[in-house]
């Protein structure tokens, strides 16, 4: 009898460990909600500036709400000269807990970060280290705008661009 009520008292535990709740964290997705814009297949031109000067691209970004819009996963890849030159995913949430958007990103060599982000007026930034920023909004034409930069003392100096168009 002891052995039963023991086996039966760690299954309980056991299944209980593992379930989940299927309640929807709402304020994750009230937050995630407001980057909306981004949402969709976008196709279009960038350029970056390079050890080897300005260089052009075509970008494609394939973007969609994940876990009950609680999360946003953006996949996308760049090509110049028949190579890519950009090839990554990444995961935008929010903290409830810290109270701050957390963007992580992947790339195929195995490499992979989180990064601080925000929304201010409508933009979402999001930053790679505390020189460098990364701006995306939805421009006036309804496009995708992003723009990448670098501070240098007081200035923020443009290095990337992409404007692309939703298909």
């Amino acid at each position: 009898m002891k052995n039963s009520l023991t086996i039966l008292l760690i299954l309980l535990v056991s299944f209980s460990g593992f379930s989940q709740t299927s309640e929807t964290d709402s304020i994750s997705k009230a937050k995630i909600k407001e980057l909306a814009f981004m949402v969709g297949n976008w196709k279009g031109n960038g350029w970056m500036m390079g050890r080897n000067g300005k260089s052009e691209f075509e970008q494609t970004e394939k973007i969609e709400f994940k876990l009950d819009s609680t999360a946003i996963l953006i996949e996308g890849k760049g090509i110049s000269n028949g190579k890519v030159v950009h090839n990554a995913l990444a995961i935008l949430t929010y903290n409830k807990t810290h109270e701050n958007y957390t963007f992580r990103s992947y790339l195929p060599s195995g490499m992979n970060a989180e990064f601080r982000a925000e929304i201010i007026e409508n933009k979402l930034y999001w930053y790679p280290n505390d020189n460098v920023r990364y701006i995306i909004w939805k421009n006036e034409q309804e496009k995708w705008y992003e723009k990448g930069e670098y501070k240098r003392g007081e200035n923020w100096i443009q290095f990337f661009e992409m404007t692309l168009d939703k298909i």
